[in-house]
């Protein structure tokens, strides 16, 4: 993208997007392969103006009750960590940027919402300055922010909130994914903060009380991985479901589920959805739906709303 001064004060936008666990989430904790797709429908853009002094980032979060009230706070907090960790990459000095943020990822929901906002602001201030980041620069410094917000954050919401198809992410590293055809996936909210910290815990204190029985599910939602990735190569959506399917049973077993959760599933699979699953770290958050057809996607995504889903989205912008 183009940048300009005004009255010698640069001006950039940077685009990220949401981002959904088709397969893996918790096992790739433990270093096991995870599949994430672009949820292209939920984009942010982040754009740098001149506000003559000092400098703030302006997001589109608010809250409704306490427990949100927190999350917006935290994620207000991060995009002001974003700003100061790129303008110190840059060797910039934080004066008269104003950094507005459009477009809404829900946070805390499993969607990379945060992830998302540090990729934007990062990628903004640096063309603002004329810098066009690498995609290893700008790993790291969303990874900064990351590890305020998780602690020691994986890196797959880092890389797939910004990159523009599906990733394999295994043990750090993500690479494209080959899919044969597209497949048609739902993305819906419970309306309910997710607890990503308190999952991971929970699977950890279930491992320690019983490593086999814990080793033995993590092995077995890895191998589901591995094959879901032989099913999108192929483009059999039938076989990617199933998948889906058995990987929230893990989950369910694994003690991340939540009834909310369990109510979407069950509607989406009464509709005739192919597979579906809660994704992201579970007790809350979101669930997404594999469908076979165009009305299969308007019959399933009547049910989630029905269900009691907050809001119901397309993983790609051309779904209807």
């Amino acid at each position: 993208m183009q940048t300009h001064t005004t009255q010698a004060a640069p001006v950039g936008s940077g685009k990220t997007h949401a981002k959904v666990i088709v397969l893996g989430e918790h096992s790739v904790v433990y270093g096991n392969p995870a599949i994430a797709f672009p949820v292209l429908s939920l984009e942010l853009e982040a754009k740098v103006t001149v506000s003559g002094e000092g400098h703030r980032v302006i997001t589109p979060f608010h809250s409704l009750d306490r427990e949100t009230a927190q999350t917006v706070e935290l994620e207000r907090k991060l995009s002001e960590i974003a700003l100061s960790n790129t303008l110190e990459f840059l060797e910039e000095a934080p004066s008269g940027i104003e950094v507005r943020v459009s477009g809404l990822i829900p946070p805390a929901r499993g969607l990379g919402s945060s992830a998302a906002v540090a990729g934007a602001i990062a990628q903004a201030v640096s063309r603002a300055y004329g810098r066009e980041l690498s995609r290893d620069e700008r790993f790291e410094l969303v990874q900064s922010v990351e590890r305020v917000a998780h602690g020691t954050p994986s890196g797959l919401d880092a890389y797939a909130t910004t990159e523009a198809g599906p990733i394999w992410f295994e043990k750090g590293e993500a690479k494209p994914l080959r899919v044969l055809s597209e497949p048609r996936l739902l993305v819906a909210d419970t309306g309910i903060v997710g607890h990503t910290a308190e999952a991971v815990r929970r699977v950890r204190a279930l491992h320690d009380e019983n490593p086999p029985r814990v080793e033995a599910l993590l092995a077995e939602a890895a191998q589901l991985a591995q094959d879901a990735g032989t099913d999108l190569a192929e483009g059999d959506h039938e076989r990617l479901g199933a998948k889906m399917d058995r990987n929230h049973e893990i989950l369910r077993e694994l003690g991340v589920s939540a009834d909310p959760l369990e109510s979407l599933v069950k509607a989406s699979k009464d509709a005739g959805a192919l597979g579906a699953k809660l994704t992201g770290g579970g007790l809350g958050g979101c669930m997404v739906a594999l469908v076979g057809s165009e009305r299969d996607e308007h019959t399933v995504r009547n049910a989630l709303l029905s269900a009691g889903a907050k809001n119901v989205w397309p993983v790609h912008k051309e779904q209807s």
